[in-house]
């Protein structure tokens, strides 16, 4: 696995490249050779955050954690990424046949069932067009941290969610 360390307002130096490497370094066992996993080191507002972004074949793996301390940080990332590899190994793998992006190894381990993934609710609701930010104050009143409408300004399926943290919002538009 190939590891490209980026930093945003922080001084990279030896010491964090090498514990980067050490700790997502183990996340080796888990992928093919060529995969390459896109880690971002910041600081903001003395939070030390680190996002790793793995692409495989079918989707994208990562991870964001944050804390006062940079090495605690990529200790917490490392963990949640391998937890989540245990936890969706068997998804991740049927859906994508091949599973050209995982190692033999991982992709032969025995799968446990307790982890299965089970919808127990569906809901169906009118998609109305509105502009986002009239989303946002629906979802509000709602009482909800995501709210799927058609734009009507692109006519197409878009998700607004509440940020972490403040009182910001998102925007997920389709890519086609």
């Amino acid at each position: 696995m190939k590891i490209i360390i980026t930093g945003k307002n922080i001084d990279m130096t030896e010491g964090l490249k090498s514990a980067v490497e050490d700790k997502i370094g183990k996340l080796d066992k888990y992928f093919a050779p060529d995969t390459i996993a896109k880690v971002t080191l910041s600081v903001e507002k003395e939070r030390q955050k680190i996002e790793v972004t793995i692409p495989v074949k079918g989707g994208i793996i990562r991870s964001e954690q944050s804390s006062d301390d940079m090495y605690v940080s990529i200790d917490l990332v490392q963990e949640i990424i391998e937890r989540q590899l245990k936890k969706y190994r068997h998804k991740l793998i049927d859906k994508q046949q091949d599973a050209v992006s995982f190692s033999k190894t991982f992709v032969e381990e025995q799968a446990d069932d307790d982890d299965e993934i089970k919808i127990v609710r569906t809901k169906r609701f009118d998609i109305k067009p509105m502009y986002p930010e009239d989303a946002c104050v629906q979802m509000e009143l709602l009482g909800h941290d995501f709210f799927v409408f058609c734009n009507a300004e692109t006519d197409e399926v878009n998700v607004v969610y509440k940020r972490k943290g403040n009182n910001t919002y998102g925007l997920i538009e389709p890519e086609v």
